[in-house]
């Protein structure tokens, strides 16, 4: 990747809604550049979309949001790709990742209610032959999200002075 592309990836994370002109702006590029930039990136699969990050809490719609520990037996037939395929097939998976240690898979999941979270899965992801078990995490609380802050500016923690 160039540099100029490094540069408009940058600024691309830090804020999907900068207008090329802004991006050209901010990185002595020419718009027609940018643009160009922005559209083989896309096209390479480097960026695969924008989305909004989302403050739950401060919405008016419930939203619950879990980390589920996902650990599979393979066999012949059965790899971590065929698992993967599958899991990211449902809506609730917003991120699957397979990592190393205790566990294979860290999938985020997301749903109305926490019977909803429960009902996906237990009826859903376990009941898969490779699966062996999970653990649900619920996401009590979100202190960052995309790389942004979810903070009030409010310190509600009491002062204590010596």
């Amino acid at each position: 990747m160039t540099d100029a592309a490094d540069a408009v990836l940058d600024l691309l994370l830090e804020n999907a809604r900068y207008t090329t002109t802004d991006i050209a702006r901010m990185t002595g590029l020419d718009e027609p550049s940018v643009s160009e930039t922005i559209q083989s990136l896309e096209d390479e699969g480097v960026i695969r979309g924008y989305r909004a990050v989302v403050d739950w809490s401060e919405a008016d719609r419930e939203r619950v949001q879990a980390e589920v520990e996902v650990n599979v037996t393979l066999d012949r037939e059965t790899g971590y790709e065929d698992v993967a395929e599958r899991l990211v097939e449902f809506d609730e998976v917003t991120s699957l990742r397979l990592v190393s240690g205790d566990y294979d898979f860290d999938m985020e999941v997301e749903a109305d209610s926490m019977r909803d979270v429960s009902a996906f899965v237990s009826e859903q992801v376990a009941p898969m032959p490779a699966v062996d078990g999970t653990v649900t995490h619920l996401v009590m609380a979100s202190y960052k999200e995309g790389g942004m802050e979810m903070d009030d500016d409010d310190d509600d923690r009491l002062s204590v002075s010596p």
